[in-house]
């Protein structure tokens, strides 16, 4: 016979895990306080990294059902989600959300809703790429500079060019500047690169 748990989160220590709680049972499902996982940690946190959620894994078998009230509770966003059922799943854990209805993410139905979930995730992740790409060309073409400032500005390169046209070592002229010899050395590299 399967046991049941159910893992409840809040995200402050201002909030309580009573509404989930209540939830749980209002459904029909009975689950004794040791099998329950309360935790009040951000969702921000992957799943994977609670030391609650770390708990239930812990005492959880195959054959045993989770229960959570909403997707967000498993993890910090729908790829971490997806990785949480996938590894409940392989322990033959069956997952059921409430707020998709008590479907068990585990099951035909529950996968194609975790696909439908994994879809929408992948979506987002790549309007977020091409908007960061966008951004940053958009700033690029307005000449915004990115990266660490140069080491030396125009003035001290062509002294330091200088300086080792006329025989001074990279060393001497690295102290002279305040500077590293890797900046020298790149300095002196990219004046004899074509």
């Amino acid at each position: 016979m399967s046991r049941v748990f159910a893992y409840c989160r809040v995200s402050t220590l201002e909030q309580t895990t009573e509404n989930q709680r209540r939830e749980i049972e209002a459904a029909g499902f009975t689950v004794k306080p040791q099998r329950l996982i309360e935790e009040q940690i951000s969702g921000s946190v992957a799943a994977s990294e609670r030391p609650g959620f770390a708990r239930l894994l812990d005492r959880m078998e195959n054959g045993d059902v989770l229960i959570v009230t909403k997707l967000d509770r498993l993890g910090r966003d729908a790829m971490d989600v997806r990785k949480t059922v996938e590894q409940l799943a392989a322990s033959d854990i069956r997952v059921h959300c409430l707020a998709l209805g008590g479907v068990d993410l585990t099951s035909a139905a529950g996968k194609m809703t975790m696909q439908v979930i994994s879809a929408v995730a992948e979506f987002e992740e790549d309007l977020l790429i091409e908007r960061t790409h966008s951004g940053l060309a958009r700033a690029r073409a307005a000449g915004k500079r990115f990266g660490r400032p140069p080491a030396l500005n125009q003035e001290q390169r062509q002294a330091a060019l200088e300086h080792l046209k006329a025989g001074a070592s990279i060393s001497a002229v690295a102290r002279e500047f305040g500077t590293s010899r890797q900046t020298i050395m790149r300095l002196r590299d990219d004046a004899v690169s074509p």
